[in-house]
């Protein structure tokens, strides 16, 4: 194998196939979903058009690079994106806060994830919130999601019927294409058909030059936005991520993973963005025997990370393009993007009988979005769950067990 610090064009030589299907796959999914769950936040926070080009051009251009560089480098498949999860929790916090406020919170929620890999503890507090009060969490944030997708299913019917069908046609038959990116594609293609797509607006959408924006930092901003942030960025891309590595039998640089991870996420926060990582879901789908041999796996992720980049780069011009689709195929496209991440979270939620009450009261908690004190509802979902896991079932559950043991 070619020496990780010879930078030439000879890994050109590894592009086959098979990697680059992979990494076109993991491209899509990366672009599709999230990009229409940052239409949604910046919806709800009122954001300006350049605000929200910003955004989407932060999070793929300097994700695109991250996942350039880093697979290069170390000639594994670390493929570089933004967090689905954390872009699905800031569409509850984008009203609550203004543009730079939120910066601010990025900033810092980066400077957490940087830290964490500098001091190698990143084992040891994954654990400190158990991971079912993180899924219950999750589930409960997206529940909203996945009602408004039925109800723009029904509203869109034509469209999202035959999105639908397609999505379990191909999901019963198993085939090699993605059912998710299947459904969205046949969805947008009957769109246009029925000339409900209006693009007048987006082919006169001007040129566009990014500019670094001022940070404000504030105490409630770090609680209600940056500690759930890194918490999101932690469990559900670096630890999925890293998993499938390590599954796959590389020799994962998990500091290095964690440490570019909020190198390149703090960047990219002076330019609106929230992160830029390491993508679970994308890396998992790079890191598999589906992408060819192993030892050239790694350009797959080379392969997303150019389409990132891309992408990012003519979301000048894709954006409005993609804000005249009607608002109901976009949640739509959410809820597909979503329905995995959905019921993965439910199963996992709840998947431990001694953990019912704290998983039941962080799904609670997180669904209803409550702000006490002005701090929001998934930080106290993971308070409240995780206080409720450690002190008041564990404890009833070593009192069962102590009496099981007498009674034996």
């Amino acid at each position: 194998m070619m020496n990780k610090k010879t930078w030439n064009l000879h890994f050109l030589k590894d592009l086959n196939h098979r990697n680059s299907t992979s990494g076109l796959v993991a491209a899509i999914f990366v672009i599709s979903g999230p990009c229409a769950l940052i239409l949604e936040a910046s919806s709800n926070g009122n954001f300006t058009l350049t605000q929200t080009i910003m955004w989407v051009f932060s999070v793929y251009v300097i994700g695109g690079l991250f996942g350039i560089i880093l697979p290069l480098y170390y000639r594994i498949p670390i493929v570089g994106g933004h967090t689905l999860t954390g872009v699905a929790f800031l569409a509850t916090m984008t009203a609550q806060f203004t543009f730079n406020e939120l910066i601010g919170s990025y900033i810092v929620s980066g400077i957490f994830v940087l830290l964490i890999g500098s001091l190698g503890v990143f084992s040891r507090l994954i654990k400190l919130v158990p991971k079912e009060i993180i899924s219950a969490m999750l589930s409960g944030m997206i529940t909203h999601y996945m009602m408004n997708f039925i109800l723009s299913v029904t509203e869109l019917l034509v469209v999202g019927t035959i999105s639908l069908l397609m999505y379990l046609i191909l999901t019963k038959r198993k085939t090699k294409i993605p059912p998710v990116l299947a459904a969205i594609l046949t969805g947008f293609i009957v769109l246009l058909l029925m000339g409900l797509v209006n693009s007048s607006d987006a082919l006169v959408s001007p040129f566009f030059m990014p500019e670094m924006q001022l940070p404000e930092i504030n105490l409630l901003s770090i609680l209600s936005v940056s500690i759930p942030l890194a918490i999101l960025i932690l469990s559900n891309d670096i630890a999925v991520a890293v998993s499938a590595l390590e599954q796959n039998k590389y020799p994962t640089p998990i500091g290095r993973i964690l440490t570019s991870s909020g190198l390149f996420s703090i960047i990219t926060s002076f330019f609106g963005g929230q992160s830029a990582n390491i993508a679970g879901m994308a890396t998992v789908i790079c890191s598999g025997e589906e992408a060819g041999p192993k030892e050239k796996r790694y350009m797959g992720a080379v392969v997303t990370g150019v389409l990132l980049l891309i992408f990012g780069l003519f979301s000048w011009k894709l954006i409005p393009f993609i804000q005249a689709l009607p608002s109901e195929f976009i949640s739509i496209i959410v809820g597909f993007s979503l329905i995995g991440v959905f019921g993965n979270s439910l199963y996992q939620g709840f998947s431990n009988p001694s953990m019912k009450i704290s998983a039941s009261f962080a799904f609670m908690i997180a669904l209803s979005n409550i702000s006490i004190l002005n701090i929001s509802a998934p930080v106290w979902a993971l308070l409240v769950g995780t206080v409720i896991a450690n002190y008041v079932e564990n404890d009833s559950n070593r009192t069962l067990m102590k009496g099981e043991k007498e009674t034996a």
